[in-house]
């Protein structure tokens, strides 16, 4: 796979024992999807799916209004939100990745809360129901900043190492 901006993919050929290798436009690797054109959309896309698909199986805890809405949050940030968010710290957040993880965020809190759609409350309603607010971008920023710190720090201690080496 070749991995460029450009709307039309570069061609390369490879050859092992004088067999080409297919080159393709996206790969699974380590759980998360890369594409050929460097972008996340398709990896938040299917991770999104994937925490719905989640959510769906743990519905019975999620939604059962036996359980505080704080014990069924806490459920949510430990068995989903990890789910979403795996691989996180190396996004690219555009404006519309945004909406669609703040969207996800009310689907959630929706079904958590059994809002069903007829009812045309707002979200700011929602999230005040659910004594919460929006936190999903705000941790995924949180992580990738984190992150960033760590990989400078490393570089440093790599450049320390050079100077005291020679």
């Amino acid at each position: 796979m070749v991995i460029s901006c450009k709307q039309e993919s570069s061609k390369c050929d490879i050859f092992i024992n004088k067999v080409k290798l297919k080159q393709t436009e996206k790969f699974k690797y380590l759980g998360t999807i890369i594409s050929n054109d460097g972008k996340t959309n398709r990896e938040i896309s299917a991770r999104t799916a994937q925490a719905k698909i989640n959510f769906q199986e743990m519905k019975t805890i999620l939604t059962n209004k036996h359980i505080s809405t704080e014990t069924r949050k806490r459920a949510l940030q430990c068995y989903i939100e990890p789910v979403l968010m795996y691989g996180c710290e190396a996004w690219t957040i555009s404006k519309q990745i945004q909406n669609e993880l703040e969207v996800t965020e009310m689907w959630f809190l929706r079904r958590m809360l059994r809002i069903p759609w007829t009812a045309k409350k707002t979200n700011e309603r929602v999230l005040n129901e659910a004594n919460k607010r929006r936190s999903q971008v705000r941790t995924i920023r949180k992580r990738q900043a984190t992150f960033l710190g760590h990989v400078m720090r490393r570089g440093k201690l790599d450049d320390d190492d050079r100077h005291t080496t020679m």
